[in-house]
């Protein structure tokens, strides 16, 4: 069984900083990914939490991502937002342009952000939250690396191909989703890697395109897509969305040019907010209480709302103050902190 220790919440970013920083990261790039790193630990999210900075190591030492580039972001009159990460990590981009992206959506109803040339590692849901907590619709997608088979097929041709959607609740957590269209996230296998645990059944095939459960095998063959052919056309909805939509590349353009060295896919990500007020004609009010019932109805016959247990693990959490991350990983981390 995996030994897992207490780190306080605080310590989970200054670990991020002083390691990010130690490996080439800038100061304001190493705040933008802590933060999300601090956001996906805080809520039990151990695959996108302190994990990723091993990640984020390996991305630097293939020698392709930029650690101090600024984001561009390119002016307009209309709801589409374009910002050039110019190589870097996505999350200090999005953080700049995101307060653009609010006012614009304010503005029109509707406006996407689009993010391009950029490294990607992280979850979605933090950036959609972020619009659920200014009172809109959030919507975000990004490709990977092609590591998924399309259904019927045996070799990666798709990413993970994660999807993400916040609604705003007054007064209470929004309705949130973050799922990777394939049938587990690539992070969860190299956790199960590390934990020497077998995979379900029908999530990855080998090399042979045979069925397995061993996650090297799976890391060595490919992934498959949740839900058969449907899983795989949203998959592939996701790769036209958030690649040639925004001039970008596709999951099997970005292992490409990774070149076999690793680290996070390189690619591009669409961010899509809505404004309730304009869509609803100005009823909010009455259309919240309609969202409200349909939550009550789900609720009611003892189901769970998705994120629910992420929430519950977010209060506890922050309640005691800390968190609890595998001895193994955070002696490996702090050995490449320094």
């Amino acid at each position: 069984m995996t030994e897992m220790v207490k780190v306080a919440l605080e310590e989970v970013r200054q670990l991020s900083v002083r390691t990010l920083s130690r490996v080439g990261y800038s100061e304001r790039h190493a705040v933008a990914i802590a933060e999300m790193l601090f956001q996906c630990q805080r809520d039990d999210c151990q695959s996108h939490g302190l994990f990723r900075l091993l990640m984020c190591h390996q991305t630097m030492k293939a020698g392709k991502v930029d650690g101090h580039a600024t984001p561009q972001i390119y002016p307009s009159d209309g709801a589409i937002v374009r910002v050039d990460a110019r190589n870097a990590m996505s999350l200090l981009a999005v953080n700049e342009t995101m307060p653009l992206l609010i006012e614009k959506a304010r503005k029109f109803g509707m406006a996407a952000m689009t993010v391009n040339k950029c490294f990607h590692f992280s979850a979605l849901w933090p950036e959609v939250e972020r619009l659920s907590e200014k009172g809109l619709a959030g919507l975000s997608m990004v490709p990977s690396h092609s590591w998924v088979a399309p259904a019927g097929g045996k070799r990666g041709v798709l990413g993970t191909n994660p999807l993400a959607f916040s609604w705003p609740r007054a007064g209470k957590d929004p309705f949130t989703f973050d799922f990777a269209t394939s049938g587990f996230a690539r992070g969860e296998i190299e956790l199960y890697l590390r934990a020497g645990k077998p995979l379900p059944e029908g999530v990855a095939v080998d090399a042979e395109g045979n069925p397995t459960t061993d996650p090297q095998a799976a890391l060595d063959g490919a992934m498959l897509t949740f839900g058969g052919y449907k899983g795989s056309a949203l998959s592939i909805m996701i790769e036209l969305m958030a690649g040639p939509l925004i001039d970008d590349l596709t999951s099997t353009e970005s292992m490409a040019f990774a070149e076999g060295q690793g680290g996070a896919p390189y690619h591009g990500q669409i961010i899509l907010a809505f404004d309730p007020y304009h869509l609803s004609g100005g009823r909010v009010a009455e259309n919240d209480a309609r969202a409200e019932r349909l939550f009550a109805d789900i609720l009611n016959q003892g189901a769970r709302l998705p994120s629910q247990r992420r929430f519950e693990a977010r209060a506890r959490n922050t309640a005691r103050g800390y968190v609890e991350v595998p001895r193994a990983l955070l002696e490996e981390l702090m050995k490449l902190g320094g």
